[in-house]
């Protein structure tokens, strides 16, 4: 559904992406005006494997989730973005079809830069630039690349482990403890790691009884990052 946030909301939105970051004010009112802005309800579709289309969608607001599907319909989710992400620009820079599906986990605000649009910033932004063509893209590399490994090499026990590991760093690590809010939901985890919400919610049960993790409220508390760390470690040093 389109939208035309407020002048001051959607400065606001855009201060918080994290690819936007440096350009002053006037430079993010100004690309203000030229983006699309929708809302998308919670499971709805935002891109399409194989469309033609070339848009950059900036979060501004809620959760997206980008997947693919098997022949046999099984939903295999490669990652999760929030507000201050971005997603969409490998169709905008090499100009072939979307690579994956991409739908709203929450109800969501997103802007959409054009092709167009995304190369001009590219062009007149070098810190952009070096963010997207370096930065970005090496991060995407290192994070598909530990994702074949685990699923190449780890059992569902230590594939399990690893991504409990990885939302516990995303959440934020203090003291050796780490608050994932909300909690992962059984099923969203086995779509990540290609096994079955049954597996995960065994699996967690045994690390709530070894006492690495526990359920607070809508949150699960990582009470000792370092073990689940070693456990981690240990299988892939292992393998």
């Amino acid at each position: 559904m389109s939208v035309l946030p407020s002048a001051r909301t959607a400065l606001l939105g855009l201060r918080g992406v994290r690819l936007l970051e440096g350009l002053d004010t006037p430079a993010l009112e100004s690309l203000a005006g030229s983006l699309d802005w929708r809302r998308f309800q919670a499971g709805q579709q935002v891109i399409t494997r194989n469309a033609p289309d070339r848009d950059v969608y900036l979060v501004i607001a809620g959760k997206v989730q980008v997947v693919a599907f098997s022949v046999s319909g099984k939903q295999i989710t490669y990652r999760e973005m929030g507000a201050g992400d971005h997603f969409g620009e490998l169709a905008a820079i090499d100009g072939r079809a979307r690579s994956a599906d991409v739908i709203a986990l929450d109800d969501s605000l997103l802007a959409i830069l054009s092709q167009a649009t995304f190369r001009d910033l590219l062009s007149r932004h070098e810190a952009l630039r070096e963010r997207i063509s370096l930065r970005g893209l090496v991060a995407f590399v290192r994070e598909m690349t530990d994702r074949v490994f685990e699923l190449s090499t780890l059992g569902v026990r230590n594939r399990v482990h690893a991504e409990l590991l990885r939302l516990a760093r995303r959440a934020g690590v203090a003291g050796n403890v780490a608050r994932i809010n909300p909690a992962p939901r059984h099923g969203d985890i086995a779509s990540r790691v290609s096994t079955y919400r049954e597996q995960v919610t065994r699996e967690l049960s045994m690390l709530v009884a070894q006492g690495v993790i526990a359920r607070e409220g809508p949150c699960v508390v990582v009470l000792d990052v370092v073990r689940l760390e070693n456990l981690v470690a240990d299988v892939r040093h292992a393998g």
